[in-house]
């Protein structure tokens, strides 16, 4: 009896070859795309190139239909809203740069999608993301590099659990990019020319303060001061939700020196500013810890540290700090240590583990 698998279709190119790819494994694949944005412009979204709205569904039923396998298109309004958008808005109102592909990931297209598929009589869930899962010797699963190191996404994954990657099948984490899109050219994919879709999928503008401001009228905090490290009052700010540690652009300041966002004070709506030294940072703490190739930390381990994810990665050591915390040290300072953001801990190309940062040390 064949094993059956649920693939999470997003009416592009990476998930279009992923089910194929298992189709020719012998697995008996069936398409879902996840309806996650509450309210769409279908000619914005195409614009875009949004990854799971009206036109999404549009292209995953075209390619289910050429592919000869059942389609499905799941509701997860709810679960979108709740564990992405809201996290999001409440992350850049005090202060923290959130990452929401990463919740997504965890709480949407794996949680929800899992626990679904598996009452379906599904065996295993499936996706186009650029990622390899493997068991290692010590029994752990874990996400390793793909192939293609350009397009790796397991940045994005570290906070995957255990049941939930040993129900998880990536065959596009075994190609390279061009490799795939060769292959849905060859067979004749409708979306083989689609491009990637870029950036956050439900802010389509890339305007994320106006996003925030139009989803959260009357609590999204107003103008302040920038100010030095140590008070100084240097001008007025449009709000906190404006800006990010590292930032340069935007910041409408005649300093006579390129100048950067250091730190963001929610407490007392200041945005901090330094000069370029002021941006590296030699130590991080990171909390929520997800564990991954490794079962804990017991004691201090070398590894090599990603603090976002367009990051080369930083060769570090971890050690634990209390029950749930690990402080990083780097070899060499870093630049722009973000609070709300991921840090992600590889050893040897796996996940060893991650969690979000809290600050700087």
């Amino acid at each position: 009896m064949k094993e059956k698998v649920v693939v999470g279709m997003s009416g592009g190119v990476d998930s279009s070859v992923a089910a194929y790819l298992l189709k020719e494994q012998g697995y008996e694949v069936i398409g879902v795309t996840m309806q996650i944005w509450q309210e769409e412009d279908r000619a914005e979204t195409e614009e875009n190139g949004g990854c799971c709205g009206l036109s999404a569904v549009e292209d995953a039923r075209r390619v289910a239909q050429f592919l000869g396998i059942p389609y499905y298109v799941m509701n997860f309004r709810r679960e979108f809203r709740e564990k992405v958008i809201d996290y999001f808005i409440d992350e850049y109102m005090h202060g923290r740069t959130p990452n929401p592909c990463i919740a997504c990931n965890r709480y949407v297209k794996w949680e929800s999608l899992l626990h679904r598929s598996l009452a379906i009589g599904a065996d295993y869930i499936a996706t186009g993301h650029y990622a390899r899962v493997e068991r290692l010797a010590n029994g752990r699963y874990a996400v390793c590099r793909s192939v293609s190191e350009a397009k790796d996404q397991t940045y994005a994954l570290y906070n995957l659990t255990q049941e939930q990657l040993a129900r998880t099948l990536m065959p596009a984490g075994n190609y390279e990019k061009e490799e795939i899109r060769g292959i849905a050219q060859m067979l004749g994919l409708p979306v083989a020319h689609k491009p990637d879709s870029q950036e956050i999928c439900f802010i389509p503008d890339h305007d994320y303060a106006g996003f925030i401001e139009r989803e959260a009228p009357g609590r999204v905090p107003g103008p302040g001061n920038f100010v030095t490290a140590s008070g100084e009052v240097l001008g007025r700010h449009k709000g906190i939700t404006h800006y990010t540690v590292g930032q340069r652009k935007g910041l409408d300041l005649a300093m006579g020196y390129p100048v950067f966002v250091t730190q963001i004070r929610p407490e007392t709506n200041e945005v901090v500013i330094g000069g370029g030294e002021d941006v590296f940072s030699s130590e991080l703490l990171c909390g929520n810890i997800n564990y991954m190739a490794m079962e804990g930390l017991e004691k201090p381990r070398k590894a090599v540290a990603k603090i976002r994810y367009g990051h080369k990665g930083a060769c570090c050591h971890i050690e634990k700090e209390g029950a749930d915390r690990i402080r990083c040290i780097f070899d060499e300072p870093v630049r722009a240590v973000t609070p709300g953001q991921a840090v992600v801990f590889y050893e040897d190309g796996y996940v060893l583990g991650g969690g979000t940062i809290l600050g700087r040390v």
